[in-house]
């Protein structure tokens, strides 16, 4: 009997502000992994600022490449395909590392695979251990606050969404409010295990949708801040940060709970930069833990965007057929399918 080969996918991430390139075997391995993270140089911007992430992925894509294969102790030639995350994200950051995988896959005639960010997000649980179906992803990062039902590999089926604010985003313009420094949502999930839930906040709406809404509790914020302000009173921003983490996080579990029964799920996951926050992993535990359902939280390196996601996800979109040719184009928003 032939032996199975196995296949190794360099995957290419710079959808926001990490340019980031990594090796994965078969989907599940990491052979190799490096980032090059611009915190440092948007934190006097609060927040990220496009024209200049887009500057700092051309001067690091070569060097995130060379250095990711000889972490690897491989060359192009070794690798079977290029996936590349093709949106959604910053266009200007998105083009940087589409041209470079349309580049290679152009010169050394390997297939090219567009893989969309959030695809990445959830295989990134693919890096701890082997997906279950069917499953729910909940996914919740800066951009994105999802319901996707799987099936199968590559079936995505998106019960439901945010219909303003992405939960990230919420986190840090909250942090703001407080005067935590880019990026807050880290800063904030800290400081929230010091306090108490002492301040009164709507939790967003409780119906019977899969859907999420996070403006109204970030305007919920700005306007306790300001009442606070006006009456000569000093903002706790411990017990805000507590407060404000309970409602969001109760709002996510309420939809998960949902989920669970009505679909009659038995394998859950999170995805995405939220999936880091301890409070948010406690909560899903407990919740998974009461209604016996196996859970998957990705450690912490695979929760933030990262290229091994990329390359893992990218496996099972090579395995399911996908290809793209060098008319592949980024898209700054695009719907999961």
């Amino acid at each position: 009997m032939e032996e199975k080969k196995d296949i190794y996918v360099l995957g290419i991430e710079s959808s926001c502000d990490e340019t980031s390139a990594s090796i994965v075997k078969n989907g599940t391995k990491e052979m190799a992994t490096v980032i090059a993270s611009q915190i440092d140089i948007h934190k006097d911007f609060g927040g990220v600022v496009p024209e200049i992430a887009s500057r700092h992925h051309v001067k690091n894509i070569t060097m995130v490449l060379e250095e990711c294969l000889q972490k690897a102790n491989m060359t192009i030639d070794e690798v079977d395909a290029i996936a590349i995350t093709y949106g959604p994200g910053l266009i200007g950051s998105l083009l940087i590392g589409l041209e470079a995988a349309k580049t290679l896959a152009f010169i050394y005639n390997k297939p090219l695979i567009p893989v969309h960010h959030i695809a990445g997000h959830i295989y990134a649980n693919s890096l701890v251990g082997e997906l279950k179906f069917p499953l729910l992803a909940v996914v919740v990062s800066g951009g994105h606050t999802e319901l996707i039902e799987m099936k199968n590999h590559y079936q995505f089926n998106k019960l439901g969404g945010t219909l303003d604010d992405a939960i990230g985003e919420c986190y840090d313009k909250v942090a703001r409010v407080m005067g935590l420094e880019y990026p807050g949502g880290p800063k904030l999930d800290k400081l929230a295990i010091e306090g108490d839930v002492t301040y009164k906040l709507p939790v967003p709406l409780k119906d019977d949708s899969y859907n999420f809404s996070f403006s109204g509790l970030k305007s919920a914020v700005i306007n306790l801040a300001h009442n606070e302000e006006q009456r000569g009173n000093e903002l706790r921003n411990a017990d805000l940060a507590a407060s404000f983490q309970k409602v969001a996080v109760e709002s996510i579990t309420n939809k998960v709970r949902k989920a669970i029964i009505d679909k009659e799920i038995k394998n859950v996951i999170v995805a995405g930069g939220v999936a880091a926050n301890k409070i948010l992993r406690a909560a899903m535990q407990e919740l998974t833990d009461e209604l016996n359902v196996e859970l998957s939280i990705p450690p912490m390196k695979y929760c933030t965007d990262n290229a091994a996601m990329i390359a893992a996800a990218g496996y099972y979109a090579y395995k399911d057929g996908r290809r793209a040719d060098l008319a592949l184009n980024s898209k700054s928003q695009d719907t999961l399918k």
